[in-house]
């Protein structure tokens, strides 16, 4: 039986996951938008839909969030107050027009919650934090603006022969593909942050014994949620994202989005919760960095390396001080 702690829980994840949603839907498609590609309404729905798919195709990413970062189980409290410092992070970045990470704003909050609650740093896993969260922070934005910047070079030498305007029409095209691709990378890694939650939260009312996998309506559950929360659509983000880091072209936000799904795919299949908006947002940069270093607005970019890295510090103080009122409410 549910009880009231836990239908909270629940609530926030729902909240989370759904804001997750709207605040990252302009990772997938805010290329496919600014190129004009597809029109807003059209490319959020799609999203949608590739979203809720790639919610349910793994679990890998889960399972390191309800048993790879902390060894104790936390009280239903606890987990409510990391939900809660994440969700104030994400609607504090969406209104300022940052985009931050809401993975990594949920695992800064969890580990700030923990920390609190057991009044010690001996119960993170720091290895586990090291190894999935931290690495992959530096290693999967460097891999989206690496392939992004070799696969536009290869497509300067494949196609340089081509008019303007044949390319033009020809990536775009494409390009309806590429940002499908990259919905689905995007609901098959985020989407799993609130499955690990929820978990982590079931283990702890012993609704499920330790250890245990994602149950089927979890997975459901959160897929529908992103999905809803995509339809949604994240106007605010899309705009710095589209048109802040660089002057996009279809061919562009092509090799952008097919390079940044592929790294995404490859974090989701080592385990690890990477941040869909660093991914996205370097490969931009990769791909304008191919035309010339100078086509890069590195101002824009400058304030969106900044909130990467205040994102972990700054959620491990907020879930760890919405964790000390709770508890002595």
């Amino acid at each position: 039986m549910l009880n009231a702690m836990l239908i909270g829980v629940i609530v926030a994840a729902f909240v989370f996951e759904f804001i997750n949603g709207f605040h990252d839907t302009a990772n997938a498609i805010a290329t496919t938008v600014y190129t004009r590609a597809l029109t807003p309404r059209v490319a959020i729905l799609a999203s949608a839909a590739m979203n809720f798919i790639g919610a349910l195709t793994h679990e890998g990413v889960a399972m390191t969030i309800a048993h790879g970062l902390v060894d104790v189980t936390l009280d239903l409290e606890v987990i409510l107050a990391a939900l809660l410092g994440a969700i104030i992070w994400d609607l504090f970045t969406w209104w300022r027009s940052i985009p931050s990470s809401s993975s990594h704003a949920l695992i800064g909050s969890l580990v700030g919650a923990t920390i609190v609650f057991t009044q010690s740093t001996r119960h993170v896993i720091w290895t586990g934090l090291l190894d999935k969260v931290i690495i992959p922070i530096f290693t999967s934005p460097i891999i989206g603006f690496a392939m992004s910047f070799l696969v536009m070079k290869l497509v300067f030498e494949l196609f340089a022969n081509w008019s303007h305007h044949h390319a033009n029409a020809f990536f775009h095209r494409l390009q309806v593909v590429s940002s499908m691709f990259m919905a689905f990378s995007h609901g098959s890694n985020d989407a799993q942050k609130t499955m690990g939650i929820i978990t982590m939260a079931l283990i702890g009312s012993k609704l499920l014994p330790a250890g245990s996998g994602i149950p089927l309506w979890v997975k459901l559950f959160c897929a529908t949620t992103m999905a809803l929360g995509t339809s949604i659509g994240g106007q605010r983000i899309m705009k710095t994202v589209g048109g802040g880091v660089t002057k996009l072209e279809p061919v562009m936000g092509f090799v952008s989005e097919t390079s940044s799904a592929i790294a995404i795919q490859i974090m989701t299949a080592l385990g690890a919760p990477v941040s869909t908006t660093q991914v996205v947002t370097t490969a931009v940069m990769g791909a304008g960095s191919a035309k010339g270093f100078k086509k890069v607005h590195w101002g824009v970019t400058k304030s969106i390396v900044q909130a990467w890295f205040v994102t972990l510090p700054a959620t491990m103080v907020l879930g760890g001080a919405v964790t000390w009122i709770l508890l002595h409410l």
